[in-house]
């Protein structure tokens, strides 16, 4: 006998009774950014290996070790896209949109990267990512910090997340400031690991991200970044403090907090929880205007965020009132030949009477008892049954499953009304 095929080490499947909870999160989503006005784009899942080494980096450990890149038939490297930003950028420079132009815009969808699976990492995920071009101010800034947390709200995990920001500043200031860490990190090379050794070469600010406890008093002690900005960076900064404060947005301030590549400038912002583990990150954003130069756009202006799918979902997973989404709505219980000819007819009507109705409709033959267990394992409030007698007389029954109602019979043009008044 064939082995079973079994999916990919860290592409996992979303069964039936797992997609409630996503849809729930999904439709919260697309409700938060539809009162902030955000416009949805759809972009291809597959990329030109170039934009990601343009915009990422070569030196990076997702271009050099995590992306799944191949030759096509005609020899062009392809690239499965380990992020989104890069891809919505690129389609905004090829069809002009950037152009005296603001767009505040989202995209949602798988992402790709071979890591080492666990809790909260897999080699396919999901991502939210929202992104805005032509906004120069803090108050953009602001905007996104305050739709992902009204997002929180809504998901009822505000008080399990902790904003923290940082100013990252611009180039010119971050290289005097680059300057001063690598004396100072090189000066203290024994206490360094063997990644944190690595990047003083290549990426000196992401070693203050590491996380490594034993090197924790060594980067509290290094230099902060806050004290080499320049007069316009930290006004930006004070503007969205200045903005969450009197909005009594709780934040702390992560000087910590940095972004390996140079094309970030001033605000990074991460909501981070304690409840997952190694990975505390569901949402990174920050500003990235050097980015669009980058990718061959003239100067301008871009800021955004992306957030992870099943890191959100892992933090809902304590949720007791998510376990039993209800996806039906009534259960239409068919009993006899008379009754299966009939059933379909109804069916279709009550649809087309009702838009919003869930009705799922009982197919093959089965006996009534074998149905109704079917019905009140939907998680239905109604079971609706046609029998012989309910098709002659243009009937049906109503059996209430969730309350202790009375089972009647009406007429089926009642049963409209009533399934609308409900």
């Amino acid at each position: 006998m064939a082995k079973n095929i079994q999916a990919i080490r860290g592409m996992h499947d979303v069964l039936p009774e797992q997609t409630a909870r996503w849809q729930f999160v999904e439709q919260q989503m697309r409700d938060v950014l539809a009162a902030y006005a955000y416009t949805e784009i759809r972009l291809p899942i597959v990329e030109k290996t170039e934009l990601f080494k343009r915009s990422i980096g070569e030196v990076t450990d997702i271009v050099e070790k995590e992306m799944y890149t191949f030759d096509d038939r005609n020899g062009d490297s392809l690239t499965l896209r380990p992020e989104g930003t890069a891809g919505c950028l690129r389609a905004c420079l090829e069809h002009g949109l950037l152009h005296n132009q603001v767009h505040r815009l989202w995209y949602y969808g798988q992402m790709f990267r071979h890591e080492r699976p666990q809790k909260g990492r897999y080699r396919q995920f999901i991502q939210l990512g929202v992104e805005t071009y032509g906004m120069a101010g803090p108050d953009i800034d602001a905007e996104l910090i305050l739709l992902s947390y009204r997002l929180w709200q809504r998901l009822g995990i505000l008080d399990t997340v902790e904003l923290q920001l940082n100013s990252l500043g611009t180039v010119a200031e971050r290289a005097v400031y680059r300057e001063q860490l690598v004396e100072y990190f090189s000066a203290h090379a024994d206490q360094l690991d063997e990644d944190s050794q690595r990047r003083l070469k290549t990426n000196p600010l992401r070693i203050l991200d590491t996380k490594n406890k034993d090197m924790r008093q060594l980067v509290e002690n290094a230099p902060a970044l806050m004290d080499f900005l320049g007069a316009e960076s930290k006004a930006h900064f004070k503007g969205l403090t200045d903005t969450l404060d009197t909005l009594g947005i709780k934040y702390t301030l992560n000087q910590r907090l940095v972004r390996g590549l140079d094309y970030y400038s001033k605000t990074v912002f991460e909501w981070v929880t304690t409840e997952l583990g190694a990975q505390g990150t569901i949402c990174a954003g920050g500003r990235y205007d050097g980015l669009i130069e980058q990718l061959g756009g003239k100067p301008n202006h871009a800021v955004g965020f992306a957030m992870g799918m099943e890191r959100i979902l892992a933090l809902l997973e304590s949720r007791e009132d998510l376990d039993n989404i209800q996806t039906v709505d009534a259960y239409l219980i068919l009993v006899g030949d008379a009754a299966l000819k009939s059933g379909l007819i109804l069916a279709e009507q009550l649809r087309n009477s009702l838009p919003g109705l869930r009705l799922q409709m009982h197919c093959g033959v089965a006996s009534f008892k074998s149905q109704f267990k079917k019905a009140d394992k939907s998680g239905a409030d109604y079971a609706l049954i046609l029998a012989e007698d309910e098709v002659l007389k243009d009937q049906i029954s109503i059996k209430y499953l969730r309350t202790d109602q009375q089972q009647r019979t009406v007429s089926q043009a009642e049963l409209i009304e009533l399934l609308q008044s409900k």
